[in-house]
């Protein structure tokens, strides 16, 4: 059996964390439908619910995504690499500011945007740091 080093378990966290936040917006807006059947406060209340979990989950990423960082020889990456990490930054800024308007929007609008943009930024963030893994 392989050994089971700090590196593992740092990014086993990351990915978990990445499985509750990015999986968990999935996975909400494809209940959303049946939700809306249950009351018109039902999307509200599992929403609020998942926020306990996403936010915290959105912590870990960012800790364990500097601890990461520490982890690399950003210096020794070439270019390419560099920019896809700084891409990274700010579609993951732009997936918790995202998700934070949508959070905290009464509008429906806004809640629909805010959602949408959340949902894909988090995506591209997933995405971005599959790349950087293998690049």
């Amino acid at each position: 059996m392989l050994p089971i080093t700090l590196d593992t378990v740092r990014i086993f966290v990351h990915v978990l964390a990445a499985t509750i936040w990015v999986g968990g917006q999935l996975t909400l807006a494809g209940l959303l439908p049946g939700l809306r059947t249950l009351g018109p406060d039902a999307p509200r209340t599992i929403a609020r619910r998942f926020n306990r979990i996403a936010w915290p989950a959105y912590g870990v990423l960012l800790v364990t995504g500097v601890w990461n960082l520490f982890e690399v020889s950003f210096g020794d990456r070439g270019t390419d690499w560099q920019v896809t990490f700084f891409v990274k930054l700010v579609v993951v800024a732009l997936s918790g500011l995202s998700a934070a308007t949508h959070a905290m929007s009464a509008s429906r609008a806004v809640l629909a945007i805010g959602g949408a943009v959340a949902g894909l930024s988090s995506l591209a963030a997933l995405f971005l740091g599959v790349q950087l893994a293998f690049g």
